[in-house]
């Protein structure tokens, strides 16, 4: 088996950026291995869904250790994630030739980083709207809090299944919005990761069985981000993350205007 080394240095970096901030994983992993490595998209997304899933089981063990999750939000995603994972990966096998579908999923990826990149920026303005209407509505907030947690959990089961984009960053804000009072930085990046776990997965196998996945690709890969998303999850509690989430932001731009252009 030839290690291609460039692609174990990418999986360290964003394996660091997921570790540090809950954000970066397909956001960031999928553009680089199909913009600078010519990887055709949806072996792209197959196989970072792989990646996701294990760097992202590394860093939420990491941050479950640390008593950082909260498991009744976990099981309220996921019941919206998997099931709508699983009705995507249905459309999938049944839909057109690999070439439209190759389209599609580039288009989808343009325009899915650059409204990860606006929630990315603009997550604290998200986070004060549903602080505000908790604090001033709270027994009708509270009340629709577990269904709109799960429609947000299906929202983000077609988009991780389709594209391999929206569990960290998106997912993020949408528990910014839903959970104001409770979800702490490092409850929310360890939340948000553990639910990315069977969400990966179970999208991946279906990929797997699509014949999307590279298996050399993937270990090196994660050569690179398992040993990234430790470092990464260590150091969060450390880490200048307004300045980190403002590059990212321009980094997912630039890669979602590239994907619409192509």
């Amino acid at each position: 088996m030839h290690i291609d080394w460039s692609y174990s240095a990418a999986g360290l970096g964003i394996g660091f950026l997921v570790g540090l901030t809950g954000v970066g994983g397909g956001a960031l992993m999928t553009p680089v291995l199909m913009l600078l490595f010519g990887v055709a998209p949806r072996t792209a997304v197959g196989t970072d869904l792989w990646v996701a899933a294990v760097t992202k089981l590394v860093g939420g063990t990491v941050h479950q250790h640390h008593g950082s999750v909260d498991w009744e939000v976990f099981r309220r995603l996921s019941a919206g994630s998997i099931p709508t994972a699983v009705l995507t990966l249905v459309w999938l096998h049944t839909s057109a030739v690999q070439s439209s579908q190759d389209a599609r999923m580039m288009t989808a990826l343009g325009v899915v980083l650059i409204v990860t990149a606006v929630a990315t920026i603009f997550r604290q303005k998200v986070h004060a709207v549903g602080n505000r209407l908790r604090e001033t509505m709270p027994t009708q907030f509270k009340l629709i809090q577990p269904a709109l947690t799960v429609f947000a959990g299906a929202i983000l089961g077609f988009l991780v299944t389709f594209t391999s984009v929206g569990a960290g960053a998106l997912g993020a804000v949408m528990l910014l919005y839903l959970y104001p009072k409770r979800m702490k930085p490092a409850k929310l990046i360890g939340t948000d990761l553990v639910h990315a776990v069977p969400l990966t997965i179970v999208a991946g196998t279906g990929h797997l069985l699509l014949g999307n996945v590279n298996y050399v690709l993937m270990l090196t890969l994660l050569l690179g981000s398992v040993p990234g998303v430790i470092i990464g999850s260590f150091a969060s509690s450390r880490a200048p993350e307004n300045v980190i989430r403002a590059a990212i932001a321009l980094a997912l731009v630039a890669s979602g205007i590239k994907m619409i252009s192509l």
